[in-house]
């Protein structure tokens, strides 16, 4: 392209409008209220992929022009009476010309060393949590980039920081939380890195929460009505411990400037960011160090989360499964011993899918339980760990924001949604914090996590100052406060164009089950017909090998156990499905077009699901559970894993399912191994 000194005056010259608040997505949306026709739902879905053969290219392609040559007239608009610092000649150099060489040779190695990768985009793989890329955020991105804005503040991306500000509002929506700016207890959410630093993040901000008001009673703060004793300050539930904080806020915004900075400096003198862990207790030896307990199969995010704050994987208590999903007899069981032994609790974590299994945990026992505690003076915070399933929650939703019921939703499917699974979506909004993975169930590249909080009043406790980066002051407004997002979040620097993707994904796919919800929908449809697959699978295969659904999806993960006819032992169980898992792989020394399908494994462990549930899934596959041991890796159970993403699995009119080619396959393989 010929860099001249002519400039394009039109399309994309003008503003765009602010985004719109939340509360007018639904009337901004097109007519579309009714759940489409079947062929509506799935010409809408063709448009959203590039596609598995790439069908999509040309509007991509398109896409990408245009808003590359957008972007360049736009650089000639910033001041073209400017001359242009790189002359036409340039090219014609030989320096230029080597260096155009160099490049272009080390793009194509690349671009031919990619072709050994995963190929998440096609049908045939079922393995890990990724998938083809939704075209609105992957054009978004692409969009975005040459612009490279940093989202750690308004100064240097003065759209991109909004539109963040906005996802945080899209996604509060879908889980229930308040997304009204006006209102004061409107919710807050930003993006991350990923799930694992969105982790980080609510157990920073529960840990801030719990010892603040410890904070205000040392200070000898004036009377808005703190706890009497360090003890009570430190087992505040959030609710009270956010409305301690705007009160003191509201007492402080009244005093005289010196005033003001005086008991400002006496309050941050006594609190835990300044202190440190060591300081903080040793000062107040009535304390214990608080826990989090999580079910055991909680992401090792939390170990790590809780090392890096500095209290110690002994306060990380994991509590036992029934059903592989959280117990929760056993969680009430775990908060009364704490409350009986006065051991405070940081947080209370259920998850939203498990990454093994797609199951659901009980969030409303979970939210239940911290209502019932904080009435007997143990206050803590409910995270959800939904970085799996938090955009099923879409399935969930109107587009008026409401929550469909059970019987509406169990008319488009053959038993989804179950009770437990729906009791837990429709608790999501009483959590006090959620983590969600955009770059997972929302099919947007990496890394997008996100993090919010049901009360966004909460993070002016995670403040955090940078002169060269801030003002100092305190600005007006809930919008204007988040567009210095670096103060509230871990990172310093933020890839606007992240927020881009995800925001106008969004926009273009509104959070309901008419939008977006079409997508999880084709992966729900997908796991329940897998589940009746396997067990025709199961019937065909009797005489070979047992194979077993070891629990019924909640989501769209399902797992298949398999054990060789007449085996007993569960070595040679592991063995056998680790020669499929082999044959199921993406191996970088061989083409991808050498495996028919690819997938994944995990396992079943005894102090996850119990002795009395191992031993059951063990007898149902014909092993002896004697045979368990630390022997060869017999400790646990191998099992293949298979995540239902794609939203192409199903018949969908040309005579192919890849779930039955799939289980022909899997039939294959059982024999080849088998010999």
């Amino acid at each position: 392209m010929t860099l001249g000194r002519t400039f394009r005056p039109g399309a994309h010259m003008a503003l765009s409008p602010l985004p719109l608040p939340p509360a007018a997505e639904a009337a901004a949306r097109p007519p579309s209220a009714a759940f489409p026709d079947p062929d509506t739902e799935r010409r809408t879905l063709d448009a959203c992929f590039l596609g598995p053969y790439g069908e999509n290219d040309g509007l991509l392609e398109k896409l990408v022009v245009e808003f590359l040559r957008d972007h360049v007239y736009w650089r000639r608009n910033v001041h073209p009476d400017d001359p242009p610092a790189i002359p036409t000649r340039a090219a014609q150099h030989p320096a230029y010309q080597t260096f155009e060489a160099r490049m272009r040779h080390e793009l194509h190695r690349l671009s031919a060393a990619l072709k050994r990768s995963v190929p998440f985009h096609s049908p045939r793989y079922i393995g890990h949590m990724a998938s083809d890329l939704l075209l609105p955020g992957l054009a978004a991105q692409m969009l975005t980039l040459p612009y490279n804005p940093n989202n750690v503040c308004e100064d240097v991306a003065p759209v991109t920081v909004d539109l963040e500000v906005q996802v945080g509002l899209q996604l509060a929506r879908m889980l229930g939380f308040p997304d009204d700016p006006a209102r004061e207890d409107c919710a807050f959410g930003h993006l991350a890195s990923g799930g694992t630093a969105a982790n980080y993040q609510a157990l920073r901000l529960a840990l801030a929460l719990k010892a603040f008001p410890v904070a205000l009673h040392a200070a000898g703060a004036p009377d808005i009505a703190a706890p009497a004793d360090a003890v009570r300050a430190f087992n505040l539930a959030p609710a009270e411990g956010i409305a301690l904080l705007t009160r003191w806020q509201r007492w402080l915004a009244a005093q005289p400037a010196d005033e003001r900075r005086r008991w400002r400096r006496r309050v941050q003198a006594q609190r835990i960011e300044t202190l440190g862990l060591t300081a903080f207790f040793a000062r107040h030896p009535a304390l214990r160090v608080p826990r989090v307990l999580a079910p055991i199969t909680a992401h090792y995010s939390w170990s790590k989360g809780i090392k890096l704050l500095g209290l110690g994987s002994e306060q990380l208590h994991l509590l036992p499964e029934r059903g592989m999903r959280l117990d929760a007899d056993a969680l009430d069981a775990a908060l009364e011993r704490c409350a009986r032994e006065r051991q405070p609790v940081l947080a209370v974590v259920a998850v939203l899918g498990t990454t093994e299994y797609g199951t659901i945990d009980p969030v409303d026992r979970a939210v239940a339980a911290r209502e019932a505690m904080a009435a007997r003076g143990l206050g803590f915070s409910v995270h959800v760990d939904a970085a799996w399933g938090g955009y099923l929650a879409t399935l969930f939703r109107n587009p008026d924001g409401s929550l469909r019921t059970r019987e509406e939703m169990r008319a488009e499917y053959r038993g989804f949604p179950q009770p437990h699974v729906h009791a837990a979506f429709a608790a999501l909004g009483g959590a006090d914090s959620v983590t969600v993975d955009p770059h997972k169930l929302g099919y947007l590249p990496y890394g997008a996590g996100a993090f919010v909080c049901r009360d966004h009043r909460a993070m002016a406790l995670l403040t955090e100052e940078a002169d060269y980066v801030f003002d100092g002051g305190e600005d007006a407004g809930y919008l204007a406060r988040y567009r210095h997002l670096g103060r509230y979040v871990l990172e310093g620097s933020k890839a606007g164009a992240s927020a881009a993707a995800v925001y106008v994904t969004h926009r273009v796919l509104p959070l309901d089950h008419t939008g977006f919800g079409l997508l999880p929908r084709q992966t729900v449809l997908a796991a329940e017909a897998f589940h009746e697959a396997a067990q025709r699978f199961a019937q065909r295969m009797a005489g070979l090998v047992n194979a077993r659904v070891p629990y019924p999806p909640d989501s769209n993960l399902v797992c298949l156990a398999l054990n060789p006819a007449g085996n007993r032992d569960v070595a040679q169980t592991n063995a056998f499905v680790r020669a499929l898992a082999a044959r199921l792989r993406c191996a970088p020394d061989q083409p991808v077009q050498s495996r028919q399908f690819f997938g994944t494994t995990t396992t079943l462990r005894p102090e996850a699901i119990g002795a009395a549930e191992m031993e059951r899934t063990a007898r149902a596959l014909g092993l002896d559970p004697a045979t368990f041991g630390d022997r060869d890796g017999a400790d646990r159970l191998l099992i293949l894993r298979h995540t239902l993403m794609n939203p192409y699995l199903l018949d969908t009119g040309n005579g192919i399912s890849y779930i039955d080619l799939y289980f022909d396959h899997l039939a294959t393989l059982v024999r080849e191994v088998l010999g």
